[in-house]
């Protein structure tokens, strides 16, 4: 990781728990503050534990954005969780057919990324 990348994670880092620290919850209920204050701490120390170990630059870039990405949707909708993706089953289903195989790595390709570690972490 060069010191470039690895003062920007870190900047991701402090500004995940300076956000943590500001959060005030949508229904204005002190409880829910308190759960969503935990859950994105919680959440941020899980991930960026999990990615301490990563040499390679494109993995990292992509943790990056989707750190970004989770920011920015968390502050714009109010809410800490990953927003779903409600697809139909067998929605993206090529033109050919309808195999099983081909759905899963569909929906692999078209899962956003900014849900791309949710479902390995939860």
């Amino acid at each position: 990781m060069t010191m470039a990348t690895r003062q920007e994670v870190l900047g991701l880092y402090r500004r995940i728990f300076r956000l943590a620290k500001k959060w005030q919850a949508a229904s204005g209920q002190m409880e829910d503050t308190i759960k969503e204050k935990q859950y994105i701490l919680n959440e941020a120390r899980t991930l960026f534990q999990k990615n301490k170990n990563l040499t390679d630059t494109d993995l990292i870039k992509q943790c990056i954005d989707e750190c970004t990405a989770r920011i920015e949707i968390g502050l714009h909708y109010q809410i800490p969780y990953p927003r779903p993706i409600h697809l139909p089953p067998m929605g993206l289903t090529p033109l050919r057919g309808r195999g099983l195989r081909s759905q899963e790595k569909l929906r692999k390709f078209s899962k956003p990324i900014y849900l791309k570690s949710h479902d390995e972490v939860s």
